[in-house]
């Protein structure tokens, strides 16, 4: 016996040893007392680092070596936190936790000042892919989808977005929560430019016209926000055939926790050309391609990768008075872009969302001149190379308390931009290197069950201005009824100069940050599909860049400027109101928008003389998109009508003022179709569509000569669209779908 007693206190002390290191298994759900899951709640063990976050079906499940009773606690940013004891033995056990809400859930109050939504949801995302893709007069362009919302003013010339008297420069795009710093293709001057990437990219688009978010800056006048989808629904192959002279090859994988998805694109749009005569255009080729890869990671992880390459060949007759069927150019392009970003949930409540993007865009232009009068002429070249890095990294915590969340976050960016102008024997190479880092902290906090504020603050260092600034940001909503809403927003907005600017003065270092302050009031009410939204803003602009002219004063004509003339020292303002009233329901199986802007706006900045309105806002912006679904044709019919009322321009043959002269008032009418059918047994859609079926002479702009004609005036030209308007047919083939699409629904 005796030998047997310290064999048996072994055994003993192994048992218990093994015990102790038994892992013991939690799983379970986490509801609301309606019995919806509640995604996104913090479930852990106190004093411990072991638990995990809810999936989008509320569901937990996680191990830990902690041995004896610890409290489990659950908690989610609107309800109230659960505690409940746990003996840890080793045995798996499942839980069914039931929230309870507190105050205001930070969902049900959402603080929408300058988000103007496209469709009925009260969150940001405001466009969706299919809004776009059938919006008429879009052309399937994000840039053409968001012309239609309040706040902007369509500027035919260039295709960009111009928003509340800003310049396109002054809308700032992120992908995945990473700046864009090349958001457009290529384009040669008085054409329009369209966006980089396909709108089927993305599973949605948020349009803020101002007052948002502290995460976001380098940029005064508006912020799109464009999210990349996850995993690919299914395997299939795509082909895309456009009357217009291109074709899109794509295929995409998905497998069980990953997705790869890669395009192929090609476009030569010279047998177009010969059908529809174009005014400017002579040549556009392009080629391109990209990968999109998708890993999940964890429960609720996501990594994603995306690449692309774009090459284009433009050849145009630019508008001048001086020549005859238009001034020859030519554009050379090669574009490259990869973006890797990562989400996940940590612990306690936190979760992690970082990316890395690098673009090198590369544009070479060249444009024939005359160097006398007797016709002479000198191809004059433009070299231009922007390469760049920008990284972000921001911290969440949705659980940090029943009434309030935290979001912190870090922004850093290295660029070099190049530009080398030749004109034999003249010849001469600028550069700027831009480092640039940004911190910032935001937190919505919960006042009651009615009552939402947003607090927040973005600090940002240039290296090539040499200086810092700091912009507070505030935002408050209140939920009068379940139906209608008030919310404001208040705050400063900085942006680096134009890199144009940047390249050309003669010390950088001597200019500021541009400035603008927003304020704005929104009135929301929605309800049965139906949404109307009012919105009343003001906005101040400080530090905007001036310069004089060299030589002659004619802007029409300015190529340089004197650089030791830069200063900071232009001002501006905007003013207005914005409206949108959707309705999905008073018409069956029809959708329609209606968005008006109001802005009184003046600035001087670059050259003006004087405070004067810019000629790319106009005062009255209205437009008017309805989509219709015919279930007995497979059809969906899409209509838009734009108006803009006449925008100012500068006549030099005036010499009553400044920008006095204006334009005809800006008016389109487009119509597009689309039919849903099976070729060959794989789902297809032929969509059909038309831009300004009028025909209307819309005019964007005039040109006028350096020098006064026998009159003793300045001869001019207009600035017109390529052509009177463009018709395409798109034959879209989706082959190898395991779930066929239903031809009796709208397309998605």
């Amino acid at each position: 016996m005796k030998r047997l007693l310290p064999f048996l206190l072994l055994l003993l002390t192994t048992a218990f040893t093994t015990q102790a290191q038994t892992a013991t298994t939690l799983s379970g759900t986490v509801r609301d007392q309606s019995g919806q899951p509640l995604p996104g709640a913090n479930v852990f063990l106190k004093t411990t680092f072991d638990g995990a976050s809810t999936d989008s079906l509320g569901r937990f499940r996680f191990s830990t070596r902690s041995t004896g009773t610890l409290p489990l606690v659950t908690t989610l940013l609107g309800y109230q936190a659960q505690e409940q004891p746990v003996t840890l033995s080793g045995t798996a056990q499942r839980f069914s936790i039931t929230l309870k809400a507190v105050r205001n859930q930070l969902g049900d109050v959402v603080i929408t000042s300058g988000t103007f939504e496209a469709d009925d949801s009260k969150r940001n995302t405001t466009f969706s892919a299919r809004d776009v893709v059938t919006t008429a007069g879009a052309s399937a362009d994000v840039a053409g989808a968001l012309n239609t919302m309040p706040g902007t003013t369509r500027n035919g010339e260039e295709g960009k977005l111009f928003v509340r008297g800003g310049g396109a420069g002054e809308t700032r795009q992120y992908l995945d929560g990473v700046p864009l710093q090349s958001p457009y293709n290529a384009a040669v001057s008085g054409m329009p430019a369209r966006g980089r990437f396909s709108p089927m990219l993305f599973k949605g688009m948020a349009f803020s016209t101002g007052g948002y978010s502290a995460e976001y800056g380098q940029a005064l006048s508006a912020v799109v926000a464009l999210t990349s989808e996850d995993l690919a629904p299914e395997t299939q192959t795509g082909i895309s055939l456009l009357s217009i002279g291109s074709l899109s090859l794509s295929h995409q994988h998905r497998f069980e926790r990953a997705s790869v998805a890669v395009t192929a694109d090609y476009m030569n749009m010279k047998p177009y050309f010969g059908l529809v005569p174009q005014r400017m255009l002579s040549a556009y080729a392009s080629t391109g391609g990209s990968v999109a890869l998708r890993q999940k990671t964890g429960e609720m992880g996501m990594l994603k990768v995306y690449g692309a390459y774009t090459r284009q060949r433009i050849g145009a007759r630019q508008p001048s008075a001086e020549w005859e069927g238009g001034q020859p150019v030519h554009l050379n392009s090669d574009n490259s872009y990869l973006n890797t970003t990562f989400r996940s949930p940590l612990v306690r409540g936190w979760s992690v969302q970082t990316g890395v993007a690098a673009t090198r865009d590369y544009q070479a232009s060249s444009i024939t001149v005359r160097t006398d009068n007797v016709g002479t002429t000198q191809e004059q070249g433009l070299r231009e190379l922007e390469q760049s890095l920008v990284g972000r990294l921001m911290l969440t915590n949705d659980s940090a308390s029943a009434y309030w969340n935290l979001k912190l976050g870090l922004e850093g960016l290295v660029q070099r931009n190049e530009q080398r102008l030749v004109a034999e024997p003249y010849s001469r190479r600028f550069a700027v290197d831009e480092q640039r880092l940004a911190g910032f902290a935001e937190s919505d906090i919960a006042f009651s069950n009615k009552l939402v504020g947003r607090v927040g603050g973005r600090g940002e260092y240039s290296a090539v201005l040499g200086r810092w600034n700091a912009a507070p940001r505030l935002a408050l909503a209140y939920q009068v009824n379940e139906k209608t809403q008030l919310s404001g927003a208040w705050g400063y907005f900085f942006q680096n100069p134009g890199t144009d600017l940047l390249l050309r003065a003669a010390d950088p270092a001597t200019l500021r940050f541009e400035r603008a302050q927003h304020l704005q009031a929104t009135f929301l009410r929605s309800h049965d599909n139906r949404t109307l939204r009012v919105e009343a803003y003001a906005k101040t602009y400080a530090h905007l860049v001036r310069y004089d002219l060299q030589g002659v004063y004619n802007p029409q004509q300015a190529t340089f400027a004197d650089p030791a003339s830069y200063r900071s020292t232009g001002t501006g303002y905007a003013r207005g109101l914005d409206v949108l009233w959707r309705d999905k329901k008073t018409v069956k199986n029809a959708d329609y928008w209606v968005s008006y802007g109001l802005i009184d706006t003046r600035r001087q900045q670059r050259f003006d003389p004087v405070l004067a309105v810019p000629t790319f806002a106009a005062r009255h912006n209205l437009a008017v998109v309805s989509k219709y679904w015919v279930a007995k044709m497979h059809t969906q019919f899409g209509a838009t009508y734009t108006y803009n009322s006449p925008r100012a321009y500068y006549n030099p043959n005036r010499t009553d003022g400044y920008n006095q002269d204006r334009l005809p008032s800006f008016q389109d009418f487009s119509l597009n179709a689309s039919y849903l059918t099976k070729l060959w047994n794989n789902f297809t859609i032929v969509h059909v569509s038309c831009t300004n079926v009028l025909g209307r002479q819309n005019v964007y702009g005039y040109r006028y000569s350096s020098t006064k004609d026998a009159s003793g005036q300045y001869a001019s030209t207009a600035v017109l669209p390529s052509a009177p308007r463009m018709v395409f047919v798109a034959l879209l083939i989706s082959i190898n779908k395991k779930n066929p699409a239903d031809t009796n629904v709208a397309p998605e």
